[in-house]
């Protein structure tokens, strides 16, 4: 697998929006570097990256899947991502740990909504990036449009280095901007191809072409740019080596043009990857923690080691692989290494230089390898690896946070069983999904990206474990409180022969602020309440409060007051007490102007300016109120509060209504009362529930 030496080495997180072509860039470029004998198709299921059986059945990237290459003696590890919005974890996971970006921009369709994400992305995480405009043999393809796309949607500072022979059908090959090659291909997805000159009606676009990238190249030094203003003719090593440090310091951004299924320009663009993205050594230290203390830990070969762990697979036949990124110095199986998040010591039998789903073993790994290690126990995704005896930690991958949940039921007792042990392993593997149970309304929600992302993680739990998923929309926490005092008797009286039951008590209910919960107050005087039997009386409110008079949901923010009552010295008891208390809250309740409460969530919108309206108007429709919008860059925040029964389909509906463009975050504020006309409908919904029941 290559020298394997650091400075050898180069990693790339390819990214696009789906169906831009990243899988099949990614296949062309290992049957050309030798690692696969025939190029896989997506259509047919036999590509190396989407190996999953949920990948192969719906032709789509659902996983990160790593592609270890050997080029020019270079080791390159591939990162391809899936373009797919639900899975923009995988993709941000990538981003973090590859020292560089290869973004995958269709010839066709030009800049869409993923290409921005992965933009954005290789930006905050600052990674040199190369833009690969793909189906460049696909009709309506359009390199100079794209080129101009990239520029006017992501950067300015992207520059074609290789210009294409003909477009559509008639695409051939690629020009070298700086040195005037032609690389020809044969158009039968072979590998190989012909230099020559180039064609002679592309000699000027190939001159202006080259003085865009010479212009953009020599301003990173400030000697050879009074050079070259001064009409000094710099030779093509120096401009090389100009280009080079523009890339790495994210100065400029080289455009290749390519066609993955048809094998053309592929190779070039490998030239690319090795000749202009950085090295693990060219990378800037990493931040890492020592407790509250930041410090920076340099990409040295000979440092202390540390590595991150990004992603967690479960292989049906080796077990749990955990993939990791050397980030400082080196590491062998001769000696363990220490999980600094969790305090514990493992052994690593073998390092898995990954293709795919195959690997091949490995007994050293070094500064920017990126492996899997089998059966690690401990990591989990985020978590430090190093030498026993370290103690910085390097911060861990900021998902973003689920925004599409699910109630979900298993159909037998046997899936019951096997529910709990089946969620944890999924959540071990995926960052972005959450589960939780509604102690409220008694749901298991299951918490994700979308309904794709759902769909998915569903089939994978029953496809692997076994275990089968009945879903419904989460049932909303609605509560119940009162709006005036009211006072209440109860008498709990039953004769049995011998031993009767007599509890008696008199109750004011009264309504407290909002979040200030339930406060029983003892008001007795005289006591013809018994001080014993006084807390039997609380416990028996405190029982009661969670199913309401109006549909059974939890009271809140009121103070039962016990006043007076009575008792018999022979009949009473705690238990007669308790249920004297049940009878108060019922009547009491019910006189004091009880009221549905709902859940008022926080919610931000983040779109572009064009979609501001269609978002304003959806939120009235959904009872909202805005409560601010603010501006960056081309984006429009839009903070507004809305009911959470209005929201649990609404990354479907935001999706569809900003083609994909728009994105939101959602957090609990307050309760707040229900509608009249929407009260009546939820307390009819809840007692046809009770009958069926």
């Amino acid at each position: 697998m290559g020298t394997r030496k650091p400075e050898d080495i180069r990693s790339i997180a390819i990214a696009a929006h789906g169906g831009a072509g990243k899988t099949s860039l990614t296949e062309a470029m290992l049957f050309n570097t030798g690692a696969v004998t025939r190029m896989g198709k997506i259509e047919d299921g036999n590509t190396v990256s989407d190996f999953t059986p949920e990948e192969q059945k719906r032709q789509i990237s659902i996983n990160t899947s790593l592609a270890t290459l050997t080029y020019r003696g270079k080791t390159v590890y591939a990162l391809d991502t899936p373009g797919f919005s639900d899975f923009v974890g995988e993709l941000r996971s990538a981003m973090r740990v590859a020292d560089g970006a290869a973004i995958v921009v269709s010839g066709v369709h030009g800049v869409e909504v993923q290409t921005e994400k992965a933009w954005e992305f290789a930006d905050e995480f600052g990674r040199p990036t190369v833009f690969f405009v793909s189906k460049m043999d696909k009709e309506n393809a359009d390199f100079g449009k794209t080129v101009e796309n990239i520029q006017e949607a992501l950067t300015a500072n992207a520059l074609p280095v290789l210009l294409p022979i003909g477009q559509e059908a008639s695409f051939k090959g690629v020009v070298d901007v700086l040195t005037g090659k032609a690389y020809t291909y044969r158009g039968n997805g072979g590998k190989d191809f012909t230099v020559g000159e180039m064609p002679a009606d592309m000699a000027d676009a190939v001159a202006a072409a080259r003085e865009a990238l010479v212009e953009r190249a020599v301003e990173v030094d400030d000697e050879a740019m009074m050079r070259y203003l001064d009409g000094e003719t710099l030779q093509d090593e120096e401009i090389a080596a100009l280009l080079r440090r523009s890339v790495v310091e994210c100065r400029l951004f080289p455009v290749v043009p390519g066609a993955g299924p048809a094998n053309v320009g592929i190779t070039q663009f490998l030239d690319v990857v090795v000749d202009l993205l950085p090295s693990p050594l060219e990378t800037a230290p990493r931040p890492a923690l020592r407790g509250e203390e930041e410090v920076l830990v340099a990409p040295d070969p000979k440092g202390p080691f540390y590595a991150l762990c990004f992603k967690v697979m479960v292989d049906p036949y080796v077990g749990k692989l955990s993939f990791i990124r050397v980030v400082s110095g080196g590491h062998s199986t001769d000696t363990t290494v220490f999980n600094v998040n969790r305090g514990e010591e493992e052994r690593v039998s073998v390092y898995k230089l990954m293709t795919g789903k195959n690997g091949v073993d490995s007994k050293d790994v070094v500064v920017g390898d990126i492996v899997a290690v089998p059966k690690l126990v401990s990591a989990a995704v985020g978590d430090t690896l190093a030498a026993k005896g370290a103690s910085l930690i390097l911060p861990p991958i900021k998902f973003p946070r689920p925004i599409y949940s699910l109630a979900v039921s298993p159909k037998t007792r046997a899936d019951l069983d096997k529910l709990a042990s089946a969620v944890r392993k999924i959540l071990d593997e995926d960052m972005t999904l959450q589960f939780d149970k509604n102690a409220e309304t008694g749901d298991n929600v299951l918490s994700g990206m979308g309904d794709v992302h759902l769909d998915i993680v569903l089939a994978r739990v029953k496809e692997r474990y076994g275990v089968d998923l009945e879903v419904a929309t989460p049932a909303v926490p609605y509560r119940e409180t009162i709006r005036k005092p009211a006072k209440a008797q109860g008498k709990h009286k039953k004769q049995t022969g011998g031993h009767g039951q007599y509890g008696d008590v008199h109750i004011e209910f009264s309504p407290l602020g909002k979040d200030e919960g339930f406060v029983f107050e003892d008001k007795i005087v005289g006591g013809s309440v018994p001080k014993n039997f006084i807390p039997a009386v609380e416990k028996g409110l405190r029982e009661v409060k969670n199913k309401g008079v109006l549909a059974g949901f939890p009271v809140v923010d009121f103070k039962a007051s016990l006043f007076f009552g009575s008792y018999h010295d022979v009949d009473s008891s705690e238990m007669a007490f308790k249920l004297a208390a049940h009878l108060a809250f019922k009547k009491g309740i019910a006189e004091a102007s009880p009221v549905l409460l709902e859940p008022i969530m926080n919610v931000e919108v983040v779109v572009p300016e064009e979609y501001l309206g269609d978002v304003m108007g959806d939120f009235n429709s959904r009872r909202g109120r805005i409560m601010g919008i603010d501006s960056k860059g081309r984006l429009q925040i839009v903070k507004a509060q809305v009911p959470l029964a209005e929201m649990f389909r609404y990354a479907i509906i935001l999706r569809s209504m900003t083609s994909g463009r728009g994105n939101f975050t959602m957090s609990y504020s307050h309760y707040e009362d229900v509608p009249g006309d929407i009260s009546k409908k939820v307390i009819a919904a809840r007692k046809v529930e009770e009958e069926e029941e």
